[in-house]
Order: structure tokens, then C-alpha cells, then sequence
């Protein structure tokens, strides 16, 4: 077991060695979703100094190569892949700049996790097993290809535009994945929703009152792995206050912020209302009734959750009350969660949707929602559903092109050869199934037909939020298969 450090840092020390000492390199360069220039960088120089030929596409996409070891080199090519950037979230009280600032990553008990930020472990820690795969030279290997896809976190945009003569590989390794027992064989599809509401400004009215409201301390979570688990959205429950805030006592929206991404659960959202002085005692009562409420509610799944309410100066303009009325109805009944479970997988989400950021800017207010399903019509009829909810309320409404769903083969070579060694080593079967995350398994395919795919990965928990954390026996588990595996690839017929 490892020692507890609070001080950051200390990585390397830690078994695999390269594993982690790689991982560590990681943290410390700036890497968020369509940023990646730096750690593109890294990753050429450090390929140039360990003599790997390395290739990008015109988007970014890299691939590393690695000739196979003596007396492998007719086995099938093996493609290890992993994504380059992460998904930057903080709570609001932390100071941390994503674009200059290396992680704070520190070993606690079994874990690693990261000084009030994401660490990154999603993907950092699949590149860098990939990473040490090539460096290692006890690990026997077929041809070796390292393939850093950019820009996963914000769509798979980097996958989607990934080159169709950048890969020699017929075999597709993911290190994406999230549960140390569990193989993926498929996973959803996803889109984005984005609406923008055009405001016009009112004066700020006499004898008022303004005050800052805050729902936070929300466990947060990842959008498609999460969604299923009753957590709280704290931009579902702000509208809430807001909306009954509006009809019992009048209040004025001054503005409503929830920055965060498309795929993380809000767990921190803000507004701030005006109310006439006459209303103050009722507006107070009702604020302390929505604590209440929302306690009962979430006492079980959001032990933490906080309501704030709090006076501050008054602001320049308002909301013009009806476009207030007509924008919080909209969010109102935009949904968010689980739309269908699978009725063929049992457990298995099917269809789900993320109310996921909004956010007052000079002129208009902006909403972004993400949609997700194994099946893409479903895909695009709650995408309709919330685009209805959103013009509703006035919104201009565009969705993303999107990405499609990976549809399991129950008939995977590479799926049946790692079950093997799996059971083998770890004395008991993986889970083999479909997630309601998304991978970018389903895009390679397309731009590679018939390659053979698997999806797996150490312990993460939390991921998409500050409380994120990587199992530290986990990874030396799912490290001895990995190399395992590769040394048992089979010939190329």
C-alpha cells in the first residue's frame, strides 16, 4: 500500500515505474481540449529522443511507431491508443490556471488525486501505459503503433477527423476505459444542443434588493457514466429557486452562470435576483424553505449540497421580465437525465441528456446540453426534444454533427484472446459490455473497417470533477495484462 503525500508530486516512485514517471510528465504539461499544442509537443520530442518514427494528420492526431521485438515481427499490429487532452474542471474557490498551470497530482493511500482540480487520469494514464509499452524493453510486442487522438473531451472531434493513412494496425487497444474488470466492446453516441438566447436589458428597479444566490457542494460527475445515479444538477436545481423565486415574490434575474463542460454533471451553478424591500421577509422564508426541500430530496445521493444566499451591490441592468419568465420556463422543462433505459442490456443506459452549462453574456445567454445514445435515432429525438424546450423560450437553437455509437462485436478475436489472459491471470472472468460513455472506438472503426477492438482501463473514480482519482494497484493489475496481452497477439494471417 502506498504512503499518504500531501506535498505533490513523488509519482515516479511508485510500481510500474515508467508507467507512472510517464504519468507524471503528463501532469505537469497544460493540456485541456483544444489546447494540446504543449503536450503534442512533448510527445514529438520525446519520440525524437527515444528514436520512434512519428507521424500527426492534419488535425493533430499523432501516431508514434515502434518496430515489434525480435522474432514478433509477424504478428498482427497492434495500435494502443489513448486521447492527449483533459477535461479541465475546479471548484470555484480554487486558483488554477488549466493553460499554464501543472496539475498538483499526490499519492493518497491507494490513490493518486489532484490538489482541487481534475488530474487527468482520464485519458493521461492510458498514454502513459502506452508510453511505457514502447519504452520498456521487457515488454515483447508486435509492431507497436501509439496513436494520441486530440480534442476527445469536447465531442471526439479529433477521432472524427482522424487520417485513413495514419495507422498500419489491424488491432485497436483502448486505454480509455474506467473499471479494472470490465472489457468495453461498445459504447454510445453522442451530440451537442446549444442554444442562444438573445436578452434586451431593463433599468434596475427602485427600492430593491440584490442577492447572490449559489447551489453547490454537488458530487458532480461524468455525463454519460454517472447519469443513471440520481446525483443532483445544480443548474436543474437552481431554475427551480429561480422559477418559484419569480412567481412568489417577483424577483428579477440579473444574470445565471453554471460554467463547466458538456460531459460533466454542473455541480456548482449561480444567479443573481433583485426583489423589492416589501418582499425581503418572504424571499428569505422561501430560500430557507428551498434548503429544506432540497436537502430531503438529496440527503441520501448529495450529502454535501449547499444552498448560499447572500446581499450584494446592486447591478446596472435586469433581465426584461418576460424574456426572464420565457428563459427560465425553458430551462425548466429542458430535461435532463435518463431517457431510456436499454431493454436489452440490462442496466444498460440507453438514451440520457445533459443540461450541462449555462451562461450570461452581453448580449445573450448561452445554454450548452449533450446528448447520448447507443441507438441513433433515440439520439436524435431527445436532441429534438430539448431543441423544442430551448425555442420555446426564444432560444437559437444548432446541435454538432456529433459522433455514432461503437456497436459491440460478440465475435472480437481480440475481445476473446484478452478474456482469456484475463481469467487466466486474475483468476476470474472480466465483465464484458457495452457503456454509456462515449469512445473513440466507434470513429477508428469507421476510418478503419474491420479493425478488432477492445476497450479497457485501471480503477478511475470520479472523473469530469475535482475529486477525480486513479487506483494505484489498479494500474499495476491492468498494466501485467496489458503487456500480457500484447505478448500473446497471434500471428498475421
Amino acid at each position: 500500500m502506498a504512503t499518504k503525500n500531501t506535498t505533490g508530486g513523488g509519482l515516479s516512485n511508485l510500481e510500474p515505474k515508467l508507467v507512472w514517471q510517464s504519468f507524471e510528465q503528463l501532469t505537469k504539461i497544460p493540456r485541456p481540449s483544444k489546447k494540446e499544442e504543449k503536450v503534442l509537443a512533448f510527445m514529438k520530442k520525446w519520440a525524437e529522443e527515444n528514436k520512434f518514427e512519428y507521424k500527426q494528420d492534419e488535425v493533430g492526431n499523432m501516431v508514434i511507431r515502434k518496430p515489434a521485438t525480435k522474432g514478433m515481427e509477424n504478428r498482427i499490429p497492434v495500435a494502443v491508443q489513448g486521447h492527449v487532452d483533459m477535461v479541465c474542471e475546479k471548484n470555484s474557490d480554487v486558483e488554477f490556471d488549466f493553460d499554464n498551470d501543472p496539475i498538483q497530482a499526490y499519492i493518497d493511500g491507494d490513490f493518486v488525486k489532484a490538489k482541487g482540480t481534475t488530474l487527468g487520469a482520464d485519458n493521461g494514464i492510458g498514454v502513459a501505459m502506452g508510453m511505457a509499452a514502447m519504452l520498456d524493453k521487457n515488454v515483447a510486442h508486435p509492431p507497436l503503433e501509439l496513436l494520441l487522438t486530440i480534442d476527445e473531451e469536447t465531442g471526439l472531434t479529433g477521432a472524427n477527423k482522424l487520417a485513413t493513412d495514419l495507422l498500419n494496425a489491424k488491432i485497436l487497444i483502448n486505454l480509455d476505459s474506467e473499471e479494472e474488470e470490465a472489457f468495453t466492446i461498445g459504447c454510445a453516441g453522442g451530440i451537442n444542443t446549444i442554444a442562444k438566447f438573445k436578452y434586451q436589458a431593463d433599468e434596475v428597479p427602485s427600492e430593491s434588493i440584490t442577492y447572490n444566490i449559489a447551489v453547490k457542494g454537488l458530487m458532480g460527475g461524468h455525463s454519460g457514466i454517472n447519469i443513471h445515479e440520481g446525483r443532483g444538477n445544480a443548474i436543474a436545481l437552481l431554475v427551480r429557486i429561480l422559477w418559484k423565486a419569480i412567481h412568489k415574490v417577483n424577483a428579477r434575474i440579473v444574470s445565471i452562470n453554471a460554467p463547466g463542460k458538456h460531459n460533466a454533471i454542473p455541480r456548482e451553478a449561480f444567479a443573481t435576483v433583485m426583489i423589492k424591500e416589501a418582499a425581503q421577509d418572504d424571499f428569505v422564508k422561501y430560500m430557507e424553505e428551498s434548503r429544506e426541500i432540497f436537502a430531503k430530496e438529496y440527503k441520501t445521493k448529495e450529502p454535501n449540497l449547499v444552498v448560499e444566499y447572500a446581499k450584494t451591490e446592486a447591478p446596472s441592468r435586469v433581465l426584461e421580465l418576460n424574456f426572464a419568465k420565457k428563459l427560465i420556463d425553458s430551462l425548466l422543462v429542458c430535461p435532463h437525465g435518463v431517457f431510456r433505459m436499454s431493454p436489452d442490456i440490462p442496466g444498460l443506459v440507453q438514451t440520457s441528456t445533459n443540461l450541462a452549462v449555462v451562461l450570461t453574456q452581453d448580449d445573450e445567454i448561452y445554454v450548452l446540453t449533450s446528448q447520448r445514445s447507443s441507438i441513433e435515432s433515440e439520439k436524435r429525438h431527445i436532441a429534438n426534444k430539448v431543441r423544442a424546450a430551448l425555442e420555446l423560450g426564444g432560444a437559437e437553437v444548432t446541435s454538432t454533427d456529433g459522433y455514432p455509437a461503437w456497436e459491440p462485436n460478440v465475435n472480437s478475436e481480440i475481445v476473446k484472446l484478452g478474456a482469456e489472459i484475463y481469467k487466466k491471470m486474475m483468476g476470474h472472468a472480466p465483465r464484458i459490455e457495452a457503456i454509456h460513455a462515449g469512445l473513440e472506438c466507434g470513429l477508428v472503426g469507421e476510418k478503419y473497417p474491420g479493425m478488432d477492438m477492445i476497450s479497457f482501463g485501471p480503477n478511475l473514480f470520479d472523473v469530469h470533477t475535482p475529486f477525480e482519482k486513479v487506483q494505484i494497484s489498479s494500474v499495476e493489475k491492468i498494466w501485467k495484462f496489458f503487456i500480457e496481452l500484447l505478448k500473446n497477439i497471434p500471428e498475421n494471417k
